[in-house]
């Protein structure tokens, strides 16, 4: 008998909405807290009120509720789905990922994890290729094997306009070499083998920043390739979509495009000013 398989992700992959409407993708919420109330990263809050309100208090973020995700494996069962597939953010930024680890060793119903080492969209294209592949109808062991492929061939890379945010919510990383340096020298980062936030290159002003950012999304560019390129921002629409515009005079063709403003929770850590791609070679 085939097998219906579910991918199951959280709120910090930032996978497009709109994809869980034409894909087998449910969303597992991260928590963002505020002293009066917690919420539900992108369902009870957006990433527009936490950035207005950065001023007012800087909120903590947390793992998911437990029994959301007991909801959300309810629900995948009563849509007649007999295995899940969860693709998850890095464990060395986050415990949701180890969090569903525990919680598959002790369900009855099949599942399996797979730590993308990543974040954003970085982990949400992952999430994004499994849930094309199962549409495909892969085979579970086909899928597993193609997930893995995935994890090691997608990277990420984000510039900030600030660290105080990253700063703020302890997950500054191995970033934390590059504080105390000049005002206006702006990191570009990526997340190391072990998921963990590093920098791999300084440049000065916001500018730079981002003209940095696209040249390294160019080097992966090989004319007998083609990619997924994911490109989020926070609250930096323009700054996005000047990129894209960009990236496209190289890529053309050999790439499809995924575009998203990034989570409340990741908002959180990252304050207003965002700008990241992830790139994932197919």
């Amino acid at each position: 008998m085939t097998e219906k398989i579910a991918i199951l992700t959280d709120s910090g992959s930032d996978v497009p909405a709109s994809m869980m409407q034409t894909h087998p993708i449910f969303i597992l919420p991260l928590q963002v807290n505020y002293k009066g109330r917690s919420y539900r990263d992108g369902v009870d809050i957006d990433s527009k009120t936490v950035f207005e309100n950065l001023h007012k208090e800087v909120p903590t973020t947390s793992l998911p509720f437990g029994e959301d995700l007991e909801h959300l494996v309810t629900t995948i069962k009563s849509q007649g789905f007999t295995r899940i597939v969860a693709v998850m953010l890095s464990s060395g930024l986050s415990g949701t990922c180890n969090m569903v680890q525990l919680y598959a060793k002790e369900s009855e119903f099949p599942m399996d994890v797979f730590d993308t080492k990543n974040i954003g969209i970085g982990s949400g294209l992952t999430a994004i290729r499994a849930a094309q592949w199962v549409q495909e109808g892969l085979s579970f062991e086909q899928l597993k094997t193609n997930i893995e492929e995935s994890i090691e061939s997608t990277k990420v890379f984000f510039v900030l306009s600030t660290l105080e945010y990253l700063i703020k919510g302890g997950r500054i990383g191995k970033v934390s070499g590059f504080l105390g340096t000049a005002l206006e020298l702006k990191p570009l980062i990526t997340c190391d083998d072990q998921g963990i936030y590093t920098t791999i290159a300084k440049v000065r002003g916001r500018q730079k920043s981002v003209k940095a950012l696209q040249s390294k999304v160019e080097s992966f560019f090989d004319p007998n390739k083609k990619y997924l390129i994911g490109i989020a921002h926070a609250n930096a629409s323009e700054d996005a979509q000047v990129l894209k515009e960009n990236l496209q005079l190289l890529f053309q063709d050999q790439a499809t495009y995924f575009f998203s403003e990034i989570s409340p929770a990741l908002g959180v850590h990252t304050g207003p000013g965002l700008l990241g791609v992830g790139i994932s070679t197919l």
